[in-house]
């Protein structure tokens, strides 16, 4: 018997994939109801309520269950909850999963694991032959402090929810990833005033080119990297021209070398006056902000747009071979080099990857896992290759930004390419 830890897009892919090679597993979930942090209803949702998908559901969904014509492109954070409702009633799956159960602790025991659950406040622990842990990467705030303390309201994006708590507020938004430019431009509605703190330069992409969703333009005909890099920097630059036109600072990397900001509106609120943006920030006296550049702005509410951290309270740190690293270091980010029975599902990034990629990446392990209870001897092929490739990163070529947010990201074609041939070892015999 397994354990999975999560019921969110990852949780539901490898619960799917367990039960279609008849592997025995019964899974937990803090919430209610699957659909991880998608279920804005979720208390430990950090979901807000403008929020939809940033990368297009014909990009993004699972092969083998279509999202439906009924659909927008760009789905909202409801339609996601209900699609994950409808894949986990499709595939069976709610009968697997035990709700409103917190896992707590995740101790290795013997040739197992012992993980300890909570539900109603009575704790049971109970033995497992392994551990997939699906409990997502988007969950723990990262915080990081600011020079001096804010007299005004603190807040982190994850604790956003609707725009208006703006009402009326100077705001500051820190930060420009994708979840900080949406939250500005929420508060461009409700806001007395809008700015916003960008350290470095990113590329932004509007979501749709001559009306077809951005990513899912080209890709059929292969291009080297330093080709299609060159080329798709030069379209971007056409359609949208240098960050630097809106007072914005440029990248100093090359495009895909770090996650680029996929908005249509952000931008058009900087050149409209909306939105005003700025460098670092230097310091803060009471409300005063004061900016690298030596501007000073007084504000009512800093929201920090600054991303998440890895987090697996429930597990010793150095069970996932994360030792001083912003990742735990795994083959295809998933499997430990010494134990064969834990596993880290999702825990990967890439552009394009979309919740198929990360399936492939549930059915690898769901195919390991039938390969060594068959006694098949791709079971230990992959096992010599965890061990001896545990460290590599599949990046295709790519300098990718040293950042935290970075650390487990990969290039989709290379990862995809390596989990497919995995897969078409691993079903020899089944």
């Amino acid at each position: 018997m397994y354990a999975v830890i999560g019921a969110g897009p990852m949780g539901l892919a490898t619960a799917r994939n367990l039960k279609k090679y008849n592997i025995p597993f019964i899974g937990f979930d803090l919430n209610t109801d699957v659909g991880g942090l998608w279920d804005i209803d979720n208390p430990h949702s950090t979901m807000y309520e403008s929020a939809h998908l940033i990368s297009s559901k014909a990009m993004t969904e699972f092969r083998e269950f279509p999202m439906g014509d009924k659909v927008a492109t760009y789905p909202r954070h409801s339609d996601m909850r209900d699609y994950f409702r409808r894949y986990a009633e499709h595939f069976d799956l709610y009968d697997c999963y035990e709700f409103s159960t917190r896992v707590e602790k995740v101790e290795r025991e013997g040739e197992g694991w012992n993980v300890t659950t909570c539900c109603n406040g009575a704790s049971q622990t109970r033995h497992f032959d392994g551990v997939l842990i699906a409990n997502g990467t988007l969950h723990k705030p990262n915080m990081p402090s600011l020079p001096g303390k804010f007299e005004g309201e603190l807040m982190h994006s994850c604790d956003y929810r609707k725009a208006d708590i703006f009402e009326g507020k100077r705001v500051l938004v820190v930060g420009c990833g994708n979840s900080a430019c949406d939250i500005a431009v929420d508060a461009v509605h409700r806001a007395a005033s809008v700015d916003m703190s960008v350290r470095r330069g990113y590329y932004f992409l509007p979501k749709f080119i001559a009306g077809r969703a951005t990513d899912s333009i080209g890709g059929k005909i292969p291009l080297p990297r330093i080709v299609k890099q060159k080329i798709d920097a030069a379209l971007i630059k056409l359609l949208v021209g240098k960050p630097s036109d809106y007072g914005l600072p440029d990248p100093d990397y090359k495009l895909y070398e770090s996650h680029p900001v996929i908005n249509s509106l952000v931008l058009h609120h900087i050149r409209h006056g909306d939105i005003t943006p700025h460098g670092d920030i230097a310091g803060i006296v009471g409300k005063t902000v004061t900016f690298a550049d030596g501007q000073s702005r007084t504000y009512d509410l800093i929201l920090m747009g600054t991303g998440y951290k890895l987090d697996y309270p429930f597990i010793d740190a150095q069970e996932l071979n994360w030792q001083g690293a912003d990742a735990p270091q795994l083959y295809l980010n998933v499997f430990h080099p010494q134990h064969r029975n834990l596993f880290m599902m999702g825990m990967v990034e890439a552009a394009g990857l979309g919740w198929e990629g990360r399936n492939e990446q549930a059915e690898m392990v769901a195919l390991y896992l039938r390969a060594r209870l068959d006694g098949n001897p791709q079971a230990q092929s992959l096992e010599e290759k965890a061990t001896a490739e545990a460290s590599r990163n599949l990046d295709g070529g790519f300098d990718y930004l040293k950042l935290a947010r970075m650390a487990y990201y990969v290039h989709k074609d290379s990862y995809r390419k390596a989990v497919n041939a995995h897969i078409t070892q691993l079903k020899q015999g089944v």
